[in-house]
């Protein structure tokens, strides 16, 4: 799988992003529960083969890394490219604007298209936390999620993808400060870890307008979970490419993810869900 040109001068902006996160590190700022209720390119468009033997289905429960900390401190998730492929309107297409967005189920496209993202299942839990309130939930916050399919494509750029928007969806913070997709467990694909990307707006209204953006991050998938998963039919370029990218040398993850490592409980059989708190 080729490597977008767009990676190289995103490898130039993560360099920056590195260093401004090691200074916060080196001033204390940092050290909060990828736990949701506390108190996820850079990315490549190319696609992978998916004609392989099947690796069959697991039932082991995956579980955090050990960097995941359980701390009742709260701070702001590190800033993280949206990469090339945000389908926000700032780089091509925008689904943020379209009828349909605002969902909880984002395994299909909608609109001209309802091809569905084949894959094991995947619920994304999140939690938003108003840093400016003692870090209470903060209800009516929007989360626009998106992330690759099972053959490591972006729907909306990916070629043999770009009449399709699945995997896209905006959900709004509940009065728990909670909200949560149903998804598909995304690919490894060449040149990254498995990951989830994520903006937090004010609103839907916002959202749904690609306002401004309290938050541009990413959810890392824990590898338990990513073994699971990729021994499953339809995801064998995944294991290859996992084992070429370790989660301590990814781009964007390699000055640290402990803020951003989701937990994983479920099964490749049964499905996974992967939670994580955001505060903003």
């Amino acid at each position: 799988m080729s490597i977008d040109p767009d990676e190289q001068g995103l490898e130039r902006h993560v360099a920056k992003l590195v260093g401004r996160r090691r200074a916060l590190q080196l001033l204390g700022v940092g050290g909060v529960a990828a736990l949701v209720g506390c108190g996820s390119d850079d990315d490549d468009g190319g696609s992978s083969t998916t004609n392989a033997a099947d690796g069959g289905t697991t039932t082991t429960a995956a579980s955090t890394d050990s960097t995941t900390t359980s701390s009742a401190t709260c701070a702001s998730l590190p800033e993280e490219t949206a990469g090339p492929f945000p389908g926000d309107g700032s780089n091509g297409p925008n689904v943020l604007s379209e009828s349909g967005v605002v969902r909880q189920d984002i395994r299909s496209s909608f609109g001209s298209s309802t091809t569905t993202a084949e894959g094991v299942p995947l619920t994304v839990e999140l939690a938003v936390l108003d840093l400016q309130n003692g870090c209470a939930p903060r209800p009516g916050a929007a989360v626009y999620i998106w992330h690759c399919d099972r053959e490591g494509r972006y729907s909306m750029y990916s070629q043999g993808a770009t009449d399709e928007n699945y995997l896209r969806g905006v959900q709004v913070a509940d009065a728990d400060g909670k909200l949560a997709f149903t998804s598909i467990f995304p690919a490894a694909y060449q040149g990254r870890w498995p990951h989830i990307h994520f903006e937090v707006y004010s609103s839907v209204d916002a959202a749904t307008a690609a306002g401004s953006k309290l938050l541009t991050s990413q959810i890392a998938l824990p590898e338990d979970a990513c073994d699971a998963a990729f021994q499953t039919s339809g995801y064998e370029q995944s294991v290859q490419n996992m084992v070429r990218t370790p989660l301590d040398s990814d781009m964007v993850f390699a000055d640290g993810y402990s803020q951003q490592l989701g937990q994983v409980t479920g099964s490749a059989a049964d499905g996974f869900t992967v939670s994580l708190t955001i505060p903003v």
